[in-house]
C-alpha cells in the first residue's frame, strides 16, 4: 500500500521551522530580536483588545506568531530554475517581479510564497530570492572570473535534487521523503565560512559590490536573514538598542500611519563573520565577510494599482526633499519629510476603500448572516445597511525600493552604487522557467471572490433555507 504524500502546506510549515532553528544556532541575535518582537506583539494585544478581537475574526492572529520570510541571493540561472522546482514541492510560486539596479543594487527578484488563503493560513512563509546581474558589472575580466567561479559551484545536495524530482514524478512526498527532503534543502541555505576564492578576487569582487562578493565567493547562498512580523515596528526600532542590537538608521516604506500600507521593514546590522579563503599555496587564510542580519516587518493592506501609483508618487517626492543617508545622519529629516508627503494619503479605511486604493476582504455581519429572502443592491448598499463588513486584505509582498534600502544598509554606511535602470522580467522568467504572478490580479480576485460569496447568501437566501 502506497504511504499518503504530505502536503505542500505542512512541509512548507517544517522547513520554515527548521530554517528558524537553524538561522538562531547561526545567529544568536536572530534568536534575542524574535523574543523583542513577541513581547511587543503581546503587549500590543493587550493594549487594545479590539485589534485582538479583529485579527481572530479574520484568522489572522495565529498567523503572528508564525509571520516571517527570508532572502536568498542566487548566481545562475539553473540555480534559479532548480530553487523553483524545490520551492513548489512546499506549495511555493513565484510572485512578483522587482528590479533592483534602480536602487543600486545588481539583482533582479521574485518572492516565492503560498498563494491561497488555505495555504497562507497553514503558513505564510515566503522566500525573497534574488537573481545576480552579472551583465551588470562594468569589467568584462571581472565579469568573466564571476561565471567561471558560479559554473563550477553546485549549491543543491544529490538527494534534494532526487527528491524534488520524486515529488514532481509521484505528485507529492510520503512522510519520510518529506522529512529528508527539508533535511537535504536546508544543506542549501546553511553559513559557510570557507570562500569559494582567493582573498584577491574576493576583494575585487567586493570593491565592484559588496553583493557580488556575497553571491560569487561562497559554496552556497546562505539565508541572509529571516524576517519576524510584528504590530508596532516603530517600538522594536526604538528598543532594539535596549537588547544589544544595533538597529538601521530608518524604517524602510511608508511612514507611521493608523492604517498600515504595504509593508514597512527594519533590521539590525549585518554581522562581521570570519570566514577562510584558500590562498595560492593551497593553506586557508583567515578574513571577515558581512552579509548575515535580522530584519523585521510590519505589513499592512495591499494597494490596487491606484494606491500604489499614489505610494510610489508620495516616496519619491519624500526623497526627492531627503534621501536617507545609510549612516543615519539625516534620519529625523527623511522622517519628516516621508510623514508629510503622506498626508495627502487617506489614513481611514473606509476613504481607502471609497476611493479604490486598497483591497478589501468582504463578510456578512450578524445582521447579514439572518437575512432572509432576496436582497437587492450592491455592496456599497449592503455595507450602508449594516449586511457587509470589510477588512484589509494584507500585503503578502515587497517593495524593490525597500529591499534595496535593507541590502544597502547592511552593505556598509559607504556604499553606494548607480546601475542604470535596466528590468527584464522577460528574461528573468526565461532563467526562472516559469512566469510569475502578477499581484495586482491576485489580490482583485481575493477581494472579488469574497464580494461574490456576500451576493451569493444575500441574493438567494431562499434557496439557502
Amino acid at each position: 500500500m502506497t504511504a499518503p504524500h504530505v502536503s505542500p502546506d505542512d512541509i512548507r510549515h517544517a522547513f520554515s521551522a527548521a530554517m528558524s532553528d537553524m538561522y538562531r544556532t547561526e545567529v544568536p541575535a536572530y534568536g534575542t530580536l524574535m523574543e523583542l518582537v513577541s513581547d511587543i506583539n503581546a503587549e500590543t494585544l493587550a493594549a487594545d483588545p479590539s485589534l485582538h478581537e479583529r485579527l481572530d475574526e479574520t484568522d489572522s492572529l495565529a498567523r503572528i506568531s508564525e509571520e516571517r520570510h527570508g532572502a536568498i541571493r542566487l548566481g545562475t540561472a539553473a540555480e534559479l530554475a532548480t530553487m523553483r522546482r524545490i520551492f513548489a514541492v512546499m506549495g511555493m510560486y513565484p510572485v512578483g517581479y522587482y528590479d533592483l539596479s534602480t536602487a543600486g543594487v545588481p539583482v533582479h527578484s521574485t518572492a516565492f510564497r503560498p498563494v491561497g488563503e488555505a495555504a497562507l493560513k497553514r503558513n505564510p512563509f515566503r522566500v525573497f530570492t534574488s537573481l545576480l546581474r552579472l551583465d551588470l558589472i562594468a569589467d568584462e575580466t571581472l565579469r568573466a572570473e564571476a561565471e567561471a567561479v558560479l559554473a563550477k559551484r553546485q549549491i543543491f545536495t544529490d538527494s534534494a535534487v532526487a527528491l524534488t524530482e520524486k515529488a514532481e514524478r509521484d505528485g507529492g512526498l510520503a512522510q519520510d521523503d518529506a522529512d529528508r527532503f527539508v533535511s537535504e534543502v536546508l544543506e542549501t541555505f546553511r553559513w559557510h565560512d570557507r570562500a569559494n576564492v582567493g582573498a584577491d578576487l574576493y576583494h575585487r569582487l567586493h570593491d565592484a559590490h559588496r553583493l557580488i562578493a556575497d553571491v560569487v565567493s561562497f559554496k552556497g547562498p546562505h539565508i541572509n536573514h529571516l524576517t519576524p512580523r510584528t504590530l508596532d515596528i516603530d517600538l522594536v526600532q526604538a528598543r532594539m538598542p535596549e537588547r544589544g542590537i544595533v538597529p538601521k538608521a530608518v524604517v524602510e516604506g511608508p511612514p507611521t500611519r493608523k492604517c498600515p500600507i504595504l509593508l514597512r521593514q527594519t533590521s539590525f546590522k549585518a554581522l562581521e563573520e570570519p570566514v577562510s579563503f584558500l590562498g595560492a599555496d593551497g593553506s586557508w587564510q583567515p578574513g571577515s565577510h558581512t552579509a548575515r542580519f535580522g530584519e523585521i516587518e510590519q505589513r499592512g493592506i495591499a494597494l490596487t494599482p491606484k494606491g500604489r501609483a499614489l505610494y510610489d508618487m508620495l516616496l519619491d517626492a519624500s526623497r526627492a526633499i531627503v534621501r536617507p543617508a545609510a549612516d543615519g545622519s539625516n534620519a529625523a529629516d527623511y522622517e519628516l519629510a516621508l510623514a508629510k508627503a503622506f498626508e495627502t494619503f487617506p489614513d481611514d479605511w473606509e476613504a481607502i476603500r471609497a476611493e479604490g486604493l486598497g483591497y478589501f476582504s468582504y463578510s456578512l455581519t450578524a445582521k447579514g448572516r439572518a437575512a432572509h429572502g432576496e436582497i437587492s443592491g450592491d455592496i456599497d448598499t449592503w455595507i450602508a445597511d449594516g449586511l457587509v463588513q470589510f477588512d484589509p486584505i494584507v500585503y503578502e509582498d515587497f517593495l524593490p525600493v525597500s529591499a534595496a534600502g535593507i541590502f544597502q544598509s547592511n552593505l556598509g554606511d559607504n556604499a553606494q552604487h548607480e546601475f542604470a535602470a535596466s528590468p527584464n522580467q522577460r528574461h528573468f522568467e526565461a532563467d526562472l522557467g516559469a512566469g510569475v504572478l502578477n499581484e495586482f490580479d491576485h489580490y482583485a480576485g481575493i477581494e472579488q471572490a469574497s464580494i461574490d460569496a456576500c451576493r451569493r447568501v444575500l441574493t438567494m437566501a431562499d434557496a439557502a433555507e
